[in-house]
């Protein structure tokens, strides 16, 4: 939870007019692609506007999806990324590489040359090579103007169709919602993901890494996945993952074209691997991170417990805690600069179009708040919606939403009014020893094992299993005297 204080409420207005235009205008071209040597209808985004499109979203980016990292491990990135990009069929693009500092395991590209990748990501990697494959792929969806070609194409099917598609589109990793960017972030066909990992292959070889990394990726992506679907009980899909042809077909595409180029052994896993050494593992101490049952936020320096059961999900504008049972709790933040007291901003401005009849002042840890609940319906179910504003210093506001089912027990009930109530401020000795889980690098002795290293993992289960995505291995691997592994501590 990256917070930015926000007014209430949030409301987005977006324009198509220069749609409309366009499409009313007719405008029809075709060009050959440099990179692919086909024919490509590309009209309604040229190559000076998608610099202009990319400029305009990359800010959003951080926005959305969390702060970018700066340091060592970010400049790394950008000159493994520019390394790639000299190699490429499109010398006028300005390539520019982004490490988004959540995570999720994801990576993606806007027009321009904007290119982004999250430490989540880099943790999964487990060479230079490998991250640099991700890297090419991405680039490669902008040498095949494949953003471009999208909204050309997809403007010719109507400006009705292609209007929601900019509002709404498919949500990338389940964050960039009514986000203009969604058209480059998602959605792309088949054919352009192939070929995208074609052209990555390319680039991949001309900076002369192995061009085989990029089937060692997909394969440790489809075991993480599976991996995380099995720790949460449901079909978890990143971005990069859910976006793209089948693993098992890209595997096998992939593997082919590697066989083609000129073979490498440059890997840098070593050296890679020290790169990432420290970082943190999960959510970092900016974005807060959750420990059992508790969120901590060491940087804005306050914490709460969730019911026990719940699965907490740390979102850049908001945290929120789903319990099997179908309750679920929203926190989030925002200011106001009206001078209304907490009470005043919850009746007249938060819950201003509510009837509500049960507003209250209350006292929570020392800190003046306020709270009310009122009827409502979530997907068609009857709950009963209650909504608690702190006032966290003048003009700062923390919020918890509550959507309780009908029906939901007494004692549960209780639970969720103690998950308000143990919001608190964190002591400054907390705010220096709370800290989130790191990746480390350790070098295995000659007694080692997997199992003697997954021992190590600061993690609640599964540890061997978890052990082994982390590091690209099988269950029949066997760790190599001398050789450095991933595990996560504290």
């Amino acid at each position: 939870m990256a917070l930015k204080w926000t007014k209430f409420p949030l409301t987005r207005k977006q324009s198509f007019l220069g749609l409309a235009i366009a499409l009313v205008l007719g405008i029809v071209a075709c060009s050959v692609n440099p990179a692919t040597g086909n024919r490509q209808f590309t009209a309604l985004l040229s190559p000076e506007r998608e610099a202009q499109v990319g400029a305009q979203e990359h800010p959003k980016i951080e926005a959305q999806f969390g702060s970018f990292m700066k340091g060592p491990i970010a400049t790394y990135v950008s000159n493994i990324g520019q390394k790639l990009a000299v190699n490429t069929e499109r010398k006028e693009v300005k390539y520019q590489f982004f490490v988004i500092d959540t995570p999720m395991v994801n990576a993606f590209a806007l027009p321009g040359g904007y290119i982004y990748v999250t430490r989540g990501l880099l943790t999964l990697a487990n060479s230079e090579a490998e991250m640099a494959a991700v890297v090419a792929h991405e680039i490669a969806h902008v040498t095949g103007r494949h953003s471009a070609e999208r909204m050309s194409q997809g403007t010719l099917i109507g400006l009705g169709a292609a209007a929601v598609g900019i509002a709404t589109g498919s949500s990338a990793a389940g964050q960039a919602a009514n986000l203009g960017s969604n058209l480059y972030l998602s959605s792309y066909s088949r054919k352009q993901e192939n070929e995208a990992d074609n052209l990555g292959i390319r680039y991949l070889a001309r900076a002369g890494y192995d061009p085989k990394a990029m089937t060692r990726f997909l394969n440790n992506l489809d075991k993480q996945s599976k991996f995380e679907a099995k720790q949460t009980g449901k079909k978890i899909q990143h971005s990069f993952f859910s976006t793209h042809p089948m693993t098992s077909d890209r595997v096998a595409i992939t593997t082919k074209v590697a066989a083609e180029y000129p073979q490498s052994e440059k890997i840098n896993r070593a050296t890679y691997l020290q790169k990432i050494n420290g970082l943190d593992y999960g959510d970092s101490a900016a974005a807060g991170f959750a420990r059992g049952n508790t969120f901590y936020h060491p940087v804005l320096g306050f914490a709460f417990d969730v019911p026990k059961g719940s699965r907490i999900i740390n979102q850049p504008s908001k945290v929120v805690a789903q319990h099997s049972n179908g309750n679920t709790l929203i926190f989030d933040a925002a200011n106001d600069k009206s001078g209304l007291d907490v009470y005043q901003l919850l009746t007249q401005k938060v819950l201003a179009n509510e009837k509500t009849t049960n507003a209250e002042r209350i006292k929570i840890n020392g800190m003046d708040a306020a709270t009310a609940s009122f009827p409502g319906t979530i997907n068609g179910r009857s709950v009963t919606l209650r909504v608690t504003l702190i006032e966290w210093a003048k003009g700062e506001f923390f919020r918890f939403q509550m959507a309780i089912p009908r029906g939901t027990s007494a004692a549960f009930i209780s639970e969720l009014k103690k998950s308000t109530y143990s919001f608190r401020r964190l002591s400054a000795s907390e705010k220096r020893t709370i800290q989130p889980k790191k990746l480390r690098v350790v070098t295995a002795s000659s007694r080692d094992t997997v199992d003697t290293l997954a021992a190590k993992m600061d993690v609640e289960k599964d540890k061997r299993e978890h052990f082994l995505v982390l590091n690209g291995m099988t269950n029949s691997s066997r760790v190599q005297s001398g050789q450095p592994y991933k595990i996560v501590t504290k």
